[in-house]
């Protein structure tokens, strides 16, 4: 494991931690409304516990470990493997995984061409599929891909294997050490889980705020990345989902949800309204990314729940 006091030259550098991978949906855009949520209730408390229980790339678990000093301890839990592992990585082997990607990196720059970049791409794709590699090895291959990828998508098929297609960037940065750095530091405090949201519970005690940014419904049927591992996240999911916002709700924990709004394209929908009648929904613009088709992208309503 790597010592966390051999990695504190990278704070005060100025370096802000920010997510290191690429992320569709990601909730950056909406931080400042996040922040309005939850300053309310983590303000009032000398400590608290946050708990993540669908991390994705971590902009909002990022912003909460440089914001909150009285943030006592993190816990962030995904169900990909790989994207877990690639938290334990980084958070532990920084070194190793940099090491990893410089070389990588300089393979893929001296290659000039389009079709041999291609190749090489579909030839990582290949390896990271086959799963052959130790940990530190699979997390260097996963940023390689989400970094040259198309759109920097994280999509797998129901066969659970990486499918996104090579994205034609001129100079992408696949070895960002100062980040990678920066963010190990930061994770030193994150306890890091892979299973499914529910037992997440388990480690709440106290003051606690839970942040959930489950997997999208989508706002329209042909969106054309809908999911983000083998397991998909339909209706029936989102109200266990629902239900497990209940329990955090009766066990005295504070939590705040964010989703994309089914009520942007069927707003004779509103399944959120109905799912989360209970508590305090709303509503708020963003720019939506998301469409493969550039025409179709624009501004969409993003939801903010929260129990208080």
């Amino acid at each position: 494991m790597q010592e966390p006091e051999l990695l504190t030259e990278y704070i005060g550098t100025g370096a802000q931690a920010k997510p290191f991978l690429k992320w569709t949906g990601g909730k950056a855009q909406l931080i400042p409304n996040i922040s309005k949520a939850v300053d309310r209730i983590v303000g009032k408390w000398d400590s608290f516990t946050y708990i993540e229980p669908f991390v994705g790339s971590g902009s909002v678990l990022f912003w909460f470990l440089r914001k909150y000093n009285n943030l006592r301890k993190v816990v962030i839990n995904d169900i990909s493997r790989d994207l877990m592992t690639a938290y334990r990585v980084v958070k532990n082997y920084p070194h190793e995984l940099v090491g990893i990607l410089r070389t990588i990196e300089r393979s893929y720059h001296a290659i000039q061409d389009q079709d041999g970049r291609r190749n090489f791409y579909l030839s990582v794709r290949s390896r990271f599929n086959e799963k052959r590699s130790d940990e530190i090895e699979n997390t260097a291959l996963l940023i390689f891909l989400n970094r040259t990828c198309y759109n920097g998508f994280f999509r797998v098929n129901r066969k659970g294997t990486f499918s996104v297609p090579f994205g034609k960037y001129e100079n992408p940065r696949i070895c960002d050490e100062e980040n990678i750095m920066t963010a190990s530091v930061l994770l030193q405090k994150a306890e890091i889980l892979c299973g499914d949201f529910e037992d997440t519970i388990y480690h709440a005690n106290g003051n606690s705020l839970f942040y959930f940014d489950p997997p999208d419904k989508p706002v329209i049927e042909t969106s054309p990345f809908k999911s983000f591992s083998k397991n998909e996240f339909r209706d029936t999911e989102k109200i266990r989902l629902r239900n497990f916002c209940d329990m955090v709700n009766a066990s005295g924990y504070k939590f705040v949800l964010s989703n994309s709004d089914i009520g942007n394209f069927d707003i004779s929908g509103y399944f959120f309204n109905r799912l989360y009648s209970a508590y305090n929904i709303n509503r708020v613009h963003v720019k939506s990314m998301i469409h493969s088709d550039d025409s179709k992208r624009g501004e969409i309503f993003e939801l903010i729940i929260d129990n208080y």
